[in-house]
């Protein structure tokens, strides 16, 4: 929906709802992630190289979206010794909006410049999706650590031109932008989890924006929702039965065929647990995406609603935790990349990528995939 062109009253309730659900700060950066998408700049400013800070680790951004303003660059800014040093789009629009809003030291259009500058120490990537793996690549065998948004290949190729550069290039860091498997609520969910026994019965319920036929992520080589979106909860999928325990399985797509936004997945692991996945885009949701995830392990009866709640039934014991903000991670996984001294480990960047493409090819051919390890 464009919020652009709403009445008045709309733009206020929405501003009001979104207040009690992430706080006045997170809101108001939301606001002008809005107003930065569409900014023109009739005069383009000048860089600000003087800002250098030697001391400070320095950060690039590719892709100035919206994500990369009213997430990425917001929660950077909040962190002491880390700058923001060049940011690229493009766009060129986008990169310098960006650039006057968080005090970066230049903006560009040009992915050569961030690649050459050897100041940069850290990459996040956030530009469209095909081009994820392409500027990790590179920016890995320049030995500069990545932080890439999901999903962070829309192809097996990409994923193991990815793998090759992370094992060649072991010193380059490599982080994902999967957020949600660090909010509060998620980490406690699996504590409680370890506890228990057995196989677990998943089921995610999720409601997502409503987008347009022509929305770029429709574009053949972006890979669609399935990769653009529903790779929240695969990942997701994966963190709940642990890699140990998850292949080989099986995934099997009970959606329309043809069906672009609305998806029904089931999947059986290898230790005998079960999940389904439904992704419904059917009209605007007032509050951004709404999910919810009911789960059985043992004598473990959980329900997570939208990062804000979650209720555990434990043999007599019920749990129930609030939180006043929805927690969905960004801030944790941000700060992660900025200040973990180990990356990713590459089975796990290999195995929760080929989980996902399974899921667009069980989409495509309507057949049942069998995904091994290897």
């Amino acid at each position: 929906m464009d919020y652009h062109n709403q009445h008045l009253l709309f733009k206020a309730k929405k501003v009001l709802r979104y207040i009690r659900l992430y706080g006045l700060r997170r809101t108001l950066v939301k606001v002008r992630g809005q107003y930065h998408m569409r900014r023109k700049l009739h005069i383009l400013p000048r860089d600000r190289r003087d800002l250098y800070i030697p001391s400070c680790t320095q950060v690039a951004i590719i892709g100035c979206g919206n994500f990369s303003f009213s997430n990425i660059a917001y929660y950077i800014s909040k962190r002491q010794y880390f700058q923001i040093r060049g940011v690229m789009d493009v766009d060129i629009n986008k990169a310098a909006s960006l650039f006057v809003q968080y005090g970066a030291q230049y903006y560009t259009d040009d992915f050569e410049m961030i690649l050459n500058d050897s100041a940069i120490d850290i990459v996040f990537i956030a530009s469209n999706h095909s081009t994820h793996s392409i500027y990790a690549e590179k920016c890995i065998y320049a030995g500069k650590s990545v932080h890439i948004e999901k999903p962070h290949v829309v192809d097996s190729l990409q994923l193991v031109r990815l793998v090759d550069a992370m094992r060649s290039q072991a010193s380059a860091k490599v982080f994902l932008g999967f957020n949600r498997p660090r909010s509060t609520l998620f980490k406690l969910l699996q504590a409680n989890l370890a506890k228990e026994v057995g196989p677990l019965m998943i089921n995610w319920f999720i409601a997502g924006h409503e987008i347009p036929d022509d929305h770029w992520y429709f574009d053949a080589n972006e890979g669609g929702r399935v990769l653009g979106n529903l790779c929240h909860w695969t990942d997701l999928t994966l963190h709940l039965v642990g890699l140990s325990n998850a292949f080989p399985c099986t995934v099997h797509s009970s959606s329309p065929m043809g069906s672009k936004s609305d998806f029904v997945f089931s999947v059986v692991f290898a230790d005998g647990s079960c999940a389904t996945i439904s992704f419904s885009a059917k009209g605007h949701t007032f509050e951004g995406v709404r999910e919810v995830l009911n789960i059985h392990k043992g004598n473990l009866l959980g329900n997570l609603t939208d990062f804000q709640s979650l209720t555990l039934d434990i043999d007599e014991q019920k749990v129930r935790k609030n939180i006043y903000y929805r927690d969905h991670g960004h801030r944790a996984n941000i700060v992660n990349s900025l200040t973990s001294t180990s990356g990713e480990d590459i089975d796990y960047v290999y195995l929760t990528a080929k989980f996902f493409l399974a899921f667009k090819e069980a989409l495509e051919s309507n057949e049942k995939i069998v995904v091994s390890r290897r």
